[in-house]
């Protein structure tokens, strides 16, 4: 008897968690496989499209789900995703820091952060610590074309067209791992005495029945919300952000550069997001409506595209997405989880969207219970796991506004208030006054966010550590510091060297290989 497991909703969350499992229990591959995966997805329902920018975990997905770097980069617009390049978050000015996908050099062995703060100098912590941020300011991409797929020099993610990676999606996961594709609308679920889903009836009156059922139907969460009534617990206390202003822009010429980083820029009541594609850049307002209006944060906007002159002067009218940050207290309920939106949404800071999809997804298909008793244990562990993360999602984006020296307006004034900050983060703020953030702090097999990320954004938001006496290991750490501080140099002025931009390596792959686009 095979394992059915029905994923409800197609989107980036459902067609990836599709892929994720069926890639690991293809039945195509492989007949005598115990598990069926078919997803469910109404017609009518438009894909959110504003999850465009991926972690360095999106290359690992890909590659075990079987689709090749270079169809994914030709048919989903796809560019390279260095970093997140933050302007205006620490003074309101046209200063930034980075924080890259490259950890500082010399990690996990010695504390590169500790020796920065204890050392004036004239670097800025991560070009100090790493050579990314530096590669990114000149557009250049994180790998020669030369390189194996999914290779690098430095790491990477990518920015992607949601709406073409969801067909990539929907094509490989039909046609090579073996996925049933159901067109309908979800009228009614149909349920057992334990309270179990048993099936999902559509409209037409066909029923779907299934051993597991994941809800990735987005803001409707029409099994964990609607169905079984799960309650959403709201962050809006400690992130004010709930509307989004998206436009999709073109470049002002075929040759403009494409940036190797989602730019991050502050405003009076929020921040814009700016992602580059191939052919257009994703640009957005993320505001909190308690703080500005709808028109004042398009007015912004618009200006941020007119002041910029890479980009065509062309008709834009912002498409408008309203949400209550925050996540839902229990993802996975009897025989259902969520993943995706349905399970919770928060404003696209450090792109957490699309890596909480892939790593619920994994542990899901890691985990795939073969017996209702299993199945309960699982989701307990499950539960404990995802909630932790989402406690962690929200501590570090928390994490950015509290840094900020910025008085200028209310919105940033009010982040800054002791009431909003959770109280996990003001314990980590206390540590870290006293020492950088370590590789003991957390456990680094769960982590979303790993210390070297929590340095990069302390240090490139000026936080101060009291300083103190480095010692204990005499002339050898004084010399280790300056081997690695002179290899980052190193390091750097051969990249620069030897790299191409973004845009001379997606034109020299794509043309190589006549790799046609969705």
């Amino acid at each position: 008897m095979k394992t059915r497991v029905v994923i409800v909703g197609g989107g980036t969350a459902g067609w990836l968690t599709a892929g994720i499992i069926a890639s690991q229990h293809s039945l195509k591959k492989t007949p005598t496989q115990e598990t069926e995966v078919i997803l469910v997805e109404s017609p009518d329902v438009k894909n959110l499209g504003v999850g465009e920018g991926t972690w360095p975990t999106m290359r690992d997905t890909l590659r075990k789900i079987g689709i090749s770097e270079r169809t994914f980069l030709a048919c989903c617009d796809a560019s390279f995703k260095q970093a997140s390049k933050f302007v205006g978050w620490s003074c309101g000015q046209s200063e930034h820091y980075y924080h890259p996908f490259t950890a500082p050099s010399g990690y996990g062995g010695v504390s590169m952060a500790e020796h920065w703060s204890a050392s004036p100098n004239e670097f800025d912590f991560e070009s100090w610590a790493c050579a990314q941020g530096t590669i990114c300011e000149k557009n250049l991409a994180p790998k020669i074309p030369q390189m194996p797929e999914y290779a690098f020099s430095l790491n990477y993610g990518y920015h992607l067209n949601a709406g073409k990676f969801v067909k990539i999606l929907n094509q490989h996961c039909v046609e090579n791992l073996g996925v049933k594709y159901i067109q309908g609308h979800v009228e009614h679920v149909l349920s057992a005495k334990n309270g179990d889903i048993t099936a999902i009836a559509l409209t037409n009156g066909e029923q779907i029945e299934g051993d597991l059922f994941i809800d990735c139907s987005g803001f409707a969460a029409i099994l964990i919300g609607k169905h079984y009534q799960i309650p959403f617990k709201s962050k809006r206390d400690v992130l004010f952000n709930d509307t989004a202003l998206a436009l999709q822009v073109g470049y002002a010429s075929e040759d403009a550069p494409i940036a190797s980083c989602t730019i991050a820029t502050a405003q009076e009541s929020g921040w814009i997001w700016d992602i580059a594609l191939q052919n257009r850049r994703g640009i957005g307002h993320v505001f909190s409506s308690d703080f500005t209006s709808v028109e004042r944060a398009e007015e912004a906007l618009l200006n941020y595209v007119k002041n910029d002159p890479l980009l065509a002067s062309q008709p834009l009218t912002p498409r408008t997405i309203k949400f209550n940050p925050g996540h839902r207290e229990t993802f996975w309920h009897k025989n259902c989880v969520a993943i995706g939106v349905s399970a919770g949404f928060v404003e696209p800071l450090e792109a957490t969207a699309l890596v909480l999809i892939e790593k619920s997804a994994e542990w899901i298909s890691q985990q795939l219970p073969r017996e209702r008793g299993a199945m309960s244990v699982l989701a307990k562990r499950f539960n404990t796991l995802t909630l932790q993360r989402w406690h962690e999602i929200v501590d570090f984006l928390k994490l950015h506004y509290i840094l900020s020296n910025r008085k200028d307006s209310e919105y940033w004034r009010e982040h800054q208030q002791v009431n909003s900050i959770p109280e996990s983060l003001q314990e980590a703020l206390t540590l870290w006054r006293t020492q950088a953030p370590g590789i003991y702090e957390t456990n680094q097999r769960s982590e979303l966010f790993s210390s070297a990320s929590k340095q990069y954004v302390l240090y490139g938001m000026g936080f101060n550590m009291e300083q103190k006496q480095l010692g204990g290991h005499g002339n050898n750490e004084a010399a280790l510091i300056k081997r690695l501080r002179n290899e980052t140099l190193h390091t750097t002025e051969k990249l620069l060297s030897g790299l191409p931009t973004n845009r001379q390596f997606l034109s020299k792959v794509l043309e190589k290989n006549k790799i046609g686009k969705l």
